[in-house]
């Protein structure tokens, strides 16, 4: 089973991409933008690679503004070279890519200028895809869109738009069931009529299905004989619902016995999950290493040294359960690590335990922090002790500090992300 997540990678700063307002979206801004996020898509590609991650969805936002007037740049052709270049290192790293458009592309809208601008935002994402050099299997994936008051009639719009679009773009195009109107059933009636695969999303499933229809393992294989061998492998979207949020939020992190069990359900298919998480690589990640039957307690260790100052933050009880864990180097007790840190990262740290960890995390910056920069640690750690500051302030003055001297241990922890 390949294991992908989308957008944002955490505990890795040479991914972070970036945007800008409008406003500022001058021809120069535009184009260092675009410079700096694909120097950042292709650092995540080769992070992807080296930890076996096989997935990762694309954000739309690469190219700021690609499918908007904003944008004049002929992208395309300025970063060709680039463009092809992390194309040819996704094959080289066998990781599949994709995209999916955000709420406001919709197709099946019965206002002209919301399809309009569907359209040509699918054509952008298709384009992206395509200067990747990437080959159909690289998919962009699109809601049925709303139900506008008659279901049927809006599910019959989208079958009707689809026909319309450039055959360049419905190669890459994918419908996916949702969590409110259109079910698995509807995204598959979609799907065979507009000749184009379905993703099986499994929270929206759980939170939007009929009472009487086909079981969960049913529509996985009715959405598997959608996908052709240039489609490539099939796509599973899977997502576990927050508790105590509106239905629909997906978890901060992904519950292992949860997701170890839903793999367990598949038996012998293998699907491609595409994990929905907040925490995004952080849960791939740790699903790979549930998953990995040759697991070893290095994988645990790597792990720990990111997850280390997040967990001492909230829980130092927790912290030494874990270094207690990590002693036998002959076991792999993976559900248990996971177990106490996920423990951990739910509660919340008190001005004491936030104290602790940022005083061990100063101590990687401290040694090359200048006289001023010290005093200023220390007037800013004053202050959170008498409660005038927040925990969020004086983590963003030690991330600062970490990028300044290049404390790549740290700023590769999770500590200013969880």
């Amino acid at each position: 089973m390949n294991i992908g997540y989308a957008s944002k990678t955490l505990g890795f700063p040479e991914g972070r991409m970036r945007s800008l307002a409008m406003r500022n979206a001058s021809d120069e801004r535009l184009s260092e933008l675009i410079h700096g996020n694909l120097s950042a898509l292709e650092a995540v590609v080769a992070y992807c690679g080296a930890n076996g991650i096989r997935l990762f969805r694309i954000g739309s936002d690469v190219i700021p503004f690609g499918s908007s007037p904003a944008n004049r740049l002929d992208w395309a052709r300025m970063f060709g070279e680039r463009l092809a270049a992390i194309g040819a290192l996704a094959v080289e790293n066998k990781v599949r890519l994709s995209m999916h458009p955000g709420q406001y592309t919709v197709l099946n809208s019965p206002d002209d200028d919301v399809v309009r601008r569907a359209v040509d935002d699918l054509a952008y994402h298709a384009a992206f895809l395509d200067a990747l050099g990437t080959g159909p299997e690289a998919k962009v994936v699109l809601h049925v869109g709303g139900a506008y008051g008659d279901k049927r009639a809006a599910l019959a719009r989208f079958v009707a738009r689809c026909g319309e679009l450039d055959a360049n773009v419905l190669r890459r195009l994918v419908v996916e069931n949702d969590d409110r109107l259109f079910t698995a059933e509807d995204a598959l009636a979609a799907s065979e009529a507009c000749g184009i695969p379905m993703v099986f999303d499994v929270l929206h499933h759980r939170l939007n299905r009929s009472p009487d229809g086909p079981s969960e393992l049913e529509l996985i294989d009715a959405a598997a004989r959608t996908w052709s061998t240039q489609d490539g492998p099939q796509k599973v979207h899977y997502a576990q619902q927050a508790p105590g949020r509106r239905l629909g939020s997906h978890t901060d992190t992904i519950d292992l016995d949860a997701f170890l069990a839903f793999a367990a359900s598949l038996e012998e298919r293998a699907p491609d999950v595409m994990l929905e998480v907040k925490d995004k690589n952080v849960s791939a990640l740790k699903c790979l290493n549930a998953l990995d039957p040759a697991g070893r307690m290095a994988a645990l260790e790597h792990a720990w040294a990111a997850y280390k100052y997040s967990v001492l933050e909230r829980d130092q009880k927790a912290y030494q359960q874990v270094r207690n864990l990590l002693k036998d180097k002959d076991a792999y007790p993976v559900r248990e690590f996971y177990r106490l840190v996920d423990g951990a990262l739910a509660c919340q740290p008190t001005t004491g335990s936030g104290r602790n960890a940022a005083q061990h995390v100063w101590g990687y910056v401290s040694r090359h922090a200048t006289t001023r920069e010290r005093a200023s640690f220390e007037r800013l750690m004053e202050r959170y002790e008498d409660g005038k500051a927040d925990l969020a302030a004086v983590k963003r003055r030690l991330a600062a500090l970490a990028e300044r001297y290049d404390q790549k241990y740290l700023l590769h922890s999770y500590y200013f992300d969880l």
